[in-house]
């Protein structure tokens, strides 16, 4: 059986390794500040982690509304309409411009708001200067995300990789530089991390464009512009696939962080191993996230051409292959759940603690895996609406009141919350496998 999926796991993959390694690499960049800031002292670590969460809070949105464009370039390129795909480049780049000016005006106004959130006024007035630094890099960061979503539409995920990965090496050197002062620079601390930031994705978006445009296949599409008109009929359009997007991931967050302020209720200890259970989840996370990313663009793709039968074949391809490496990290958190968080902390009560959360963690890989899955088939098939109403369900309804419930009621403790994201999880994934059964018998009549 597994042989007729051959060539579609080859196709997967060959999309998805160079969204993995982007995942990855942004994981690489928060850890390294972490580790760079957290030098300096905890007052710029506490700030660094309360602007962080604020502000991505605000630009998950505007990703979303730029993840709207692949869909719709991906099956315009599936149906051979070249001068579409165009359409819908330039709508974009409109649409996402003048959507990250209200969000970087919004986000500017919440930082005159931070004194007021319960958090210690030295750490407040660290963070505020990071924060507006980090929301000044909102404009070129989303452009940068408008362009790869075009590119991914077209099947092409190396160029993002090749900008991210030489972005994150620039972040990193301008952080050493800036924040402890070398060269001849002085040394910013905190607000060094937030300018290396801000250079890095200013480089983002010049570099991308510079290889688009220099690839022969990617230039046609920008001869059409003159002659495409932009249009609020096709904005709408990308709104109501961009906008429901950013909305569930906007929810998702909401519902770990959330999470985190109720292990905080718990105690320090809990907090921590929260902190170590829940980074080993999200690097397993961007593996299966990148395969996701990978399914929405091939899907998109046979949709566009009306060719079903192997839409539906890289649909089941690539739950195959969550399902096996999802199912490879749940026997590695398991067998290795006391060693793992060694690598993050010499505290032996919170390793203790963290071994517990890590046999939660591996169940809930599976469904981790299966939920992001489905939910990148849906936006290959522009289903972004229901799927949103899911997520909320699943997040808000679902996952919180069960970890509550488990954590306070049940006293189960610091588990008690990750059994709740482990219910939230395997509602969403249950939901949006149902919506794709749905969407296929709708597709097939």
């Amino acid at each position: 059986m597994f042989r007729n999926y051959r060539s579609y796991y080859k196709n997967i993959l060959h999309l998805a390794f160079p969204l993995m390694l982007s995942q990855a690499g942004q994981v690489v960049v928060q850890l390294a500040d972490s580790v760079m800031v957290g030098h300096v002292g905890t007052p710029e670590l506490a700030a660094a982690s309360f602007a962080s969460n604020l502000f991505y809070l605000v630009m998950m949105l505007g990703m979303g509304i730029t993840f709207g464009l692949t869909p719709l370039v991906g099956q315009s390129f599936g149906r051979n309409h070249f001068r579409e795909v165009a359409i819908y480049f330039k709508n974009s780049l409109w649409l996402n411009f003048a959507f990250t000016v209200v969000l970087t005006s919004a986000s500017w106004g919440v930082s005159y708001l931070m004194p007021y959130m319960g958090q210690p006024a030295n750490v407040v007035a660290l963070a505020i200067p990071y924060f507006r630094v980090l929301t000044i890099s909102m404009l070129p960061f989303l452009l940068f995300f408008t362009l790869k979503q075009f590119a991914e539409g077209l099947g092409n995920s190396h160029i993002a990789m090749v900008v991210t990965l030489t972005a994150i090496a620039l972040n990193i050197l301008l952080n050493y530089i800036l924040i402890y002062g070398k060269v001849g620079f002085p040394a910013l601390g905190l607000l060094g991390a937030g300018y290396a930031t801000l250079v890095a994705r200013m480089a983002m978006p010049v570099l991308m464009a510079l290889l688009l445009y220099f690839r022969g296949n990617f230039r046609k599409y920008l001869l059409f512009f003159p002659s495409v008109q932009t249009s609020v009929q096709k904005m709408v359009e990308l709104l109501k696939i961009g906008l429901p997007i950013g909305i569930q991931l906007v929810l998702e967050i909401v519902a770990f962080n959330f999470g985190g302020i109720m292990m905080g209720w718990l105690g320090a200890v809990p907090l921590a191993a929260h902190q170590v259970a829940l980074g080993l989840a999200t690097m397993t996370f961007m593996i299966s996230n990148g395969i996701a990313m990978a399914t929405t663009v091939r899907v998109s793709n046979w949709m566009g051409a009306h060719r079903l039968k192997e839409m539906r074949m890289a649909i089941e391809a690539s739950r195959h292959l969550v399902l096996l490496f999802m199912g490879f990290s749940a026997v590695v958190f398991i067998v290795f759940r006391n060693f793992l968080p060694i690598l993050f902390t010499p505290d032996k009560t919170v390793i203790h603690q963290a071994t517990i959360l890590l046999i939660v963690a591996a169940f809930f890989q599976i469904f981790d895996g299966l939920q992001v899955v489905s939910l990148g088939c849906l936006r290959g098939m522009a289903d972004v609406k229901y799927p949103m109403y899911m997520a909320g369900i699943s997040y808000l309804v679902i996952g919180i009141p069960v970890s509550y419930l488990f954590a306070f009621v049940l006293n189960v403790g610091a588990a008690g919350i990750w059994i709740g994201f482990l219910a939230g999880l395997a509602s969403a994934g249950i939901l949006f496998y149902i919506r794709i059964r749905y969407n296929i018998r709708h597709i097939v009549k």
